[in-house]
This record gives structure tokens, C-alpha cells and sequence, in this order.
């Protein structure tokens, strides 16, 4: 069944003294696919600036703009109307020797490597092999996303963005981002190309019509077998029509959904708030 919802991202930065200037790139605008259409979407700034968009290498829109006068604070509203579709049926599961292959000869190469935030240790990739052992790339995500979900515990505020995989397995809890992160190096490990997937996932599944729900920005996996296919780790379950997707790319750095640099006195972290509202 589809569904259409409607999402209101708002990010408040507050600085100590007035910013001279800042300099901005914005990953809020839901992309476009197969099981997902963006029937409208809009980012507003606060005070009021020039934007201009592109798309960036890894095919997420990007909003940019710059402030060029003193700021005491900035607010950023990206709202949004999405339609999402249920997922498809699995591909058939190609053999291990052709996922090499591809591997090889096209740009999942660019998803097979290992980056900073997922580097593990050679024995995590090791206990992830013996979870998986005998499986299909389908099976292998399955298995190895409910090897870090039983190890990786779901606790907001339990590490911060710049947290490591590795440092999410030894500390045995994370957010949404971390489980993500861990999931990606050890399916990597095992050869199998997965992306890290920003965006939104409604917390309600059968919300009234109408109703705002609080909610938040999300993470979850796609790994290649065959075809792209989405898997929520911390959530144990496919990427569905309750998920909405922003932005693809290796890890957290290459969609992160506000980025900037600004002149004048460090400020305290950023304040997010995200709505939903089911409208069909």
C-alpha cells in the first residue's frame, strides 16, 4: 500500500556572538526512485538567503547558501511531501564468485573498501564470516545486521557523530548511525558492496491520518546482490514504504544532512527537530 507523508526537518543553530558570515550545504530533499516520488520539497532559511542546488557525485540533491552578514542564529526548514511504495521482491541472489566480478569491473568498487568510520578490527570481520557461514549475499546481510544488532544496543545519545564503528561494537550501544556504520564494514569485509543510506523513518506504522508525530533523521544499509536492496539493521527488517530515502554514499561524511563553516565564536551543537504527518 502507499503513503504519502509529509515531513518538516528543522535544524537551529545558535552561536555564542554573532557569526560574521557561514557557508552551507544542505542533504534534506528526498530523492526520486522507483518505490518513492517527491511530490514537493522545499528548504527555507532563516534570515533569509539566496539557495541554489545540485546534485553531488553520490546523486543526493544538495542545497547550498551563504550568509554574508552577521547571524546570531540560523534556522533551516526542509519540508517535504513524499508518496513511498512497499519494496519489491528480492533479486535473485547472485553466486559469491559474480558479486567479485562486478566488483571488479564497475563503481561497487567505491562501496567494497574499507574508510575511517569503517575500519574494524580483523576479528569482528572474522565473527561476522562465521555468522554468515553458507549463506547468499540476501542471507549474509540478514545474518551479519543481527550480529551487530544483538552486540550494538539502540541508545540515543550513547556516542556522537564522530564515533567508529569499532568504538560502537566495544561500547555495546549506539544510535541509528553506528549500528549502520558497523553493519556496512563487515558486510564490506565479507565482499559484499554496501552503501550507507540517510534519510527518514516514520515511527508510526499505521499513524492516523493528519496526526503530527515527532520523529527523527534515520540510517540503514543498502547492499548489492544483484540489485540494490535496502535493509534496516537497527530495526531488523527491509527498508519499506515507511522509509524514505535522502542521500547514499559510503558513510555518514559523503550525506550529511547540514554542513558548514562559519566566522566567529564556537556555539553549542545544533538543535533538530523532525515531524511526520501521514496525509494519505
Amino acid at each position: 500500500m502507499t503513503r504519502r507523508l509529509r515531513i518538516k526537518h528543522v535544524t537551529r543553530v545558535s552561536y555564542a556572538q554573532p557569526a560574521a558570515s557561514s557557508h552551507n550545504e544542505v542533504r534534506m530533499t528526498p530523492l526520486t526512485l522507483p518505490a518513492q516520488t517527491t511530490l514537493d520539497s522545499r528548504v527555507t532559511i532563516s534570515p533569509a538567503a539566496t539557495t541554489w542546488s545540485y546534485w553531488d557525485y553520490w546523486g543526493t540533491q544538495v542545497t547550498g547558501f551563504d550568509l554574508m552578514d552577521p547571524h546570531a542564529d540560523l534556522t533551516i526548514t526542509a519540508s517535504s511531501l513524499v508518496e513511498t511504495s512497499p519494496p519489491g521482491t528480492l533479486p535473485e541472489a547472485p553466486a559469491w564468485a559474480e558479486v567479485a566480478e562486478q566488483v571488479a569491473r564497475t563503481r561497487l568498487l567505491e562501496f567494497a573498501g574499507t574508510t575511517p568510520r569503517t575500519t574494524v578490527p580483523d576479528e569482528l570481520v572474522d565473527k561476522a564470516r562465521e555468522a554468515a557461514a553458507g549463506l547468499d549475499p540476501h542471507g549474509t546481510a540478514v545474518a551479519v545486521s543481527a550480529l551487530v544488532a544483538d552486540r550494538v544496543g539502540y541508545l540515543p545519545g550513547a556516542t556522537g557523530v564522530n564515533t567508529s564503528a569499532a568504538e560502537a561494537w566495544e561500547q555495546g550501544a549506539g544510535v541509528c548511525q553506528d549500528i549502520a556504520h558497523l553493519t556496512i564494514a563487515l558486510l564490506r569485509g565479507l565482499g559484499l558492496p554496501t552503501r550507507y543510506v540517510s534519510g527518514y523513518l516514520h515511527p508510526e506504522r499505521d499513524a492516523e491520518l493528519h496526526r503530527p508525530v515527532a520523529g527523527q533523521s534515520h540510517a540503514w544499509i543498502e547492499y548489492w546482490a544483484g540489485d540494490w536492496c535496502g535493509y534496516d539493521p537497527t530495526n531488523r527488517t527491509r527498508a519499506d514504504e515507511s522509509h524514505v530515502v535522502v542521500g547514499r554514499g559510503r558513510d555518514y561524511d559523503d550525506v550529511t544532512p547540514h554542513k558548514g563553516i562559519y566566522r566567529g565564536v564556537p556555539g553549542g551543537p545544533p538543535e533538530v527537530t523532525v515531524e511526520f504527518t501521514r496525509v494519505g
